[in-house]
């Protein structure tokens, strides 16, 4: 979310000011190599693109497939698709399968039309398909007469070439499933209507998040890949009796508990001595 401000706001309201105040907060920190802003498709305006522009920064935003777009990936020779297959197998929701593999190809497009001529922006417009193979596409006791594709699109001044710049623009993907993670603890519960306590809520927010990761990955490995949700389950939230005897403190964990080895790994790494 761009903003946490008052009241409901889509995505993209805010973008380009975002945007803008990212990329000199980058540049002030000394740093100088080529930037390329990843975004979805709430981005993808010609305000977002005019201050990447301006900032020297490159772009690679998704795109809505809409009419023009659908026109776009019309004219792509059947022949100019490449296949590709992925480094690991992607769950794809909507299909409710594993995709491992899948076709790109790219064309010239020219953005923003609909704006004065000083927005129209001329890139690429990289394309990726993947085979429809939902049965529930096709109807009961009848056979696929023509193949039907899913296409995701990108816009992007990216110079890399297309079997880099794509898979570099999908790995954006990342930072969304953090994004899930946070709205499924702290961020799913805002206090308030004003945005000085939203802020503040996010900052403890993000600081809980990055302490869980932190020890998620020094309990396993299993947890080191494990949703927040699943480390407070299996290391935070647990049963347990704190008793006292001779000036100590002793914590009596469950007995047969299947995660006593990465707790007790997570204490160790700590530096905390274990009671017993």
């Amino acid at each position: 979310m761009p903003r946490l401000g008052k009241g409901s706001a889509g995505s993209g309201k805010g973008a380009a000011s975002l945007l803008r105040e990212a990329l000199a907060t980058v540049r002030a920190m000394g740093i100088t190599a080529q930037i390329i802003v990843r975004a979805d498709s709430a981005y993808f305006s010609h305000k977002a693109v005019e201050v990447c522009r301006k900032a020297g920064a490159r772009f690679s935003l998704a795109v809505a497939v809409k009419k023009k777009i659908r026109e776009a990936i019309a004219g792509i020779a059947e022949g100019a698709w490449t296949p590709i297959k992925y480094a690991s197998a992607v769950w794809d929701a909507e299909e409710e399968r594993w995709i491992s593999d899948a076709e790109i190809a790219e064309v010239p497009f020219t953005a923003f039309t609909s704006k004065k001529k000083a927005f129209h922006t001329t890139a690429r417009l990289i394309v990726r398909r993947v085979k429809r193979l939902n049965p529930k596409s096709v109807p009961e006791g009848q056979a696929e007469l023509f193949g039907v594709w899913r296409h995701h699109v990108i816009f992007t001044d990216n110079p890399f070439v297309l079997t880099q710049a794509e898979p570099m623009h999908r790995e954006h993907a990342v930072v969304e499933q953090v994004f899930a993670d946070l709205e499924d603890s702290a961020l799913a519960h805002l206090p308030s209507g004003k945005f000085t306590a939203n802020a503040a809520w996010l900052t403890l927010a993000a600081t809980a998040y990055n302490l869980t990761r932190a020890a998620g990955h020094l309990a396993s490995a299993f947890h080191a890949k494990a949703r927040t949700g699943t480390i407070r389950r299996h290391l935070i939230n647990i049963p347990a009796r704190i008793a006292t005897g001779a000036r100590r403190l002793t914590l009596h964990l469950p007995e047969h508990w299947r995660w006593e080895a990465d707790f007790t790994d997570l204490w160790t790494a700590t530096g905390q001595r274990m009671l017993t």
